[in-house]
């Protein structure tokens, strides 16, 4: 098995007849999935994805896949392929259509009605080709062939992308679900055929490559959310994510066969799921669904919310109810299902969002207490299974942090997939396939990219951890005016501690240093305003780490008189 190494440089130029593979997101994260293939000078995308922050990066609203590998070349691009319409596979359109907005969107109906509903909010009207599975387009040099697969979202498409250079296979999301709520199998005949076709790399799906045997079917679910229903004495409040159209078509199914209204709660849910019910996705008989302010009228054991913040994000509906920051709020007897899998590094938020909404006494039903979830994605049996039919000459495990890539590339070998034929690549390594070989040939920038506010790209790692000790270690400020032709204070200094435990009245003791530091400057002929303020930052820093622990921010502040 290859293998990236810190040591790679840039890649030397593409071997005329040779296909380059570059991920840019998706590899070691679940998110930010970004995959470009290049073929005689031109640019073919799968999937532009966004990953959601971590407690470690305060602020940030979204993460995205760094564009500069293919900033100066957008003209290049022929189109960007979307396998379906989940967030970390589409969230990122918008951010490089802003770069060039006729770059063609390439994909499923649902999944490109979902990504126009977004992009309208972004002013972008883009262009877009509607693909079906079975499907087969010439995208400038790259004929891409669609394929039905099985996902927690109906119209997810795997694509074959045929060149001269051979048959590349991205499987996508994907799983293998036999009894699907839709009825649409992941079409194995056909990955059969590519297989005797012959794929000379196959990139798949690696997020549950660690998970023995198969995954459970969506229609297990259904059972369990009717008991917790028959059970539920008041208001049933349901957090999803926003495109997990089967699994709320069930929760529909349950509150219809329990005489309960529904009402979406959230921008997104709303827009979603209204966008599925006209595209005949989603089922819902007459009268069910009712428009939130109407459920004040009727008894607590009729209805029935649905609502996002599944993942705790800190602004979405659910983590407010549980926070009391909601005009829906939790009260005793209430019943709360969260119906999806934890992205990992969501845990802490989810459990915080799980006792807060305990604490007013809901009953809370999630993934860990009852069976109100199933993965969307292949587990290890599944994925051998497919590996025997598929027969890649070549393999590169995507989707998936570290350990599920390692996991996803030992399951190819099993099948017989020679060991250095298997690419475990991150972010950024380049890969390319020529004489029907696979291999790493360098490194390109792929780093995080982040959305703050308005803001796209100004926030730096420099800054989140500014932001980090901000918020646990406060910040100390100190503001002194000097004689700028004798060094000496004129004014000052005068010292506020904000969020650092440090009471103001103790800094009296501080003060003797900062004059010692700054008439010893003087005596050496030191009195640039910057390096006074460089010694009032060490000597107060020495001062608290001394005497209180603490690694506050110090924000010295000298004015020349």
């Amino acid at each position: 098995m290859s293998h990236p190494h810190p040591e790679l440089g840039p890649p030397p130029p593409l071997p005329e007849g040779g296909l380059r593979v570059t991920p840019l997101g998706g590899l070691g994260e679940i998110g930010r999935n970004m995959t470009v293939f290049e073929y005689g000078g031109r640019l073919l995308i799968v999937d532009c994805g966004v990953l959601f922050p971590e407690e470690e990066q305060p602020g940030v609203d979204l993460i995205l896949p760094d564009f500069s590998y293919v900033r100066d070349r957008l003209d290049d691009i022929d189109g960007i392929v979307l396998t379906h319409g989940h967030e970390d596979h589409i969230g990122g359109v918008p951010f490089l259509l802003r770069e060039k907005p006729d770059i063609p969107l390439i994909g499923s109906k649902l999944t490109l009605a979902l990504i126009e509903a977004k992009l309208q909010e972004h002013r972008i009207r883009p262009y877009t080709l509607e693909v079906a599975e079975g499907n087969r387009e010439r995208v400038g040099p790259f004929d891409c062939e669609f394929v039905a697969v099985n996902h927690s979202i109906p119209d997810a498409l795997a694509v074959a992308i045929r060149t001269p250079a051979g048959m590349v296979v991205h499987t996508g999301d994907f799983k293998m679900d036999q009894l699907p709520l839709d009825r649409r199998l992941t079409d194995l005949p056909t990955f059969a055929r590519l297989g005797e076709e012959g794929i000379d790399l196959l990139l798949s799906d690696s997020t549950n490559a660690e998970v023995p045997g198969f995954t459970p079917h969506e229609r297990d679910i259904s059972q369990v959310l009717r008991q917790v229903f028959a059970g539920a004495q008041k208001r049933i409040i349901v957090a999803s994510f926003a495109s997990h159209v089967h699994r709320i078509q069930q929760i529909l199914d349950a509150a219809h066969e329990y005489g309960r209204r529904v009402a979406f709660v959230g921008r997104s849910m709303v827009r979603n799921m209204g966008i599925a019910r006209d595209l005949g996705y989603l089922r819902v008989p007459s009268g069910l669904v009712v428009d939130v302010r109407a459920l004040d009228d009727l008894p607590d054991d009729e209805v029935v919310l649905v609502c996002t913040g599944s993942q705790g994000e800190p602004m979405a509906a659910l983590s407010r109810m549980a926070n009391r920051d909601h005009q829906i709020r939790i009260v005793p007897g209430d019943t709360v299902i969260l119906a999806s899998s934890l992205i990992p590094g969501n845990e802490n938020a989810v459990y915080r969002v799980i006792n807060g909404l305990t604490r007013w006494g809901a009953n809370v039903v999630h993934k860990g207490n009852a069976k109100v979830h199933v993965s969307g994605h292949a587990s290890a049996g599944e994925l051998l299974y497919f590996y025997n039919i598929c027969r890649p000459k070549n393999l590169m495990p995507v989707h998936g942090e570290w350990r599920h890539l390692r996991a996803n590339a030992e399951l190819g070998a099993l099948t017989g997939v020679p060991k250095d034929h298997i690419v475990i690549a991150e972010d950024g390594v380049v890969v390319d396939l020529v004489d029907g070989r696979a291999k790493i040939v360098g490194k390109v920038q792929a780093g995080y990219v982040y959305v703050d506010g308005l803001s796209v790209g100004d926030v730096t790692e420099s800054s989140l951890k500014d932001r980090r000790i901000l918020g646990e270690e406060g910040i100390i400020s100190v503001f002194l005016v000097v004689d700028s032709s004798t060094g000496k204070i004129t004014g000052g200094p005068y010292i506020q501690a904000r969020g650092s435990g440090i009471d103001d009245s103790d800094f009296e003791s501080v003060i003797p240093k900062i004059d010692e530091a700054l008439s010893k400057a003087a005596q050496d002929g030191v009195s640039e305003p910057h390096q006074l303020q460089q010694l009032i930052r060490r000597a107060v820093g020495r001062w608290v780490s001394d005497n209180y622990r603490r690694r506050p921010m110090i924000l010295p502040v000298v004015v020349e008189v």
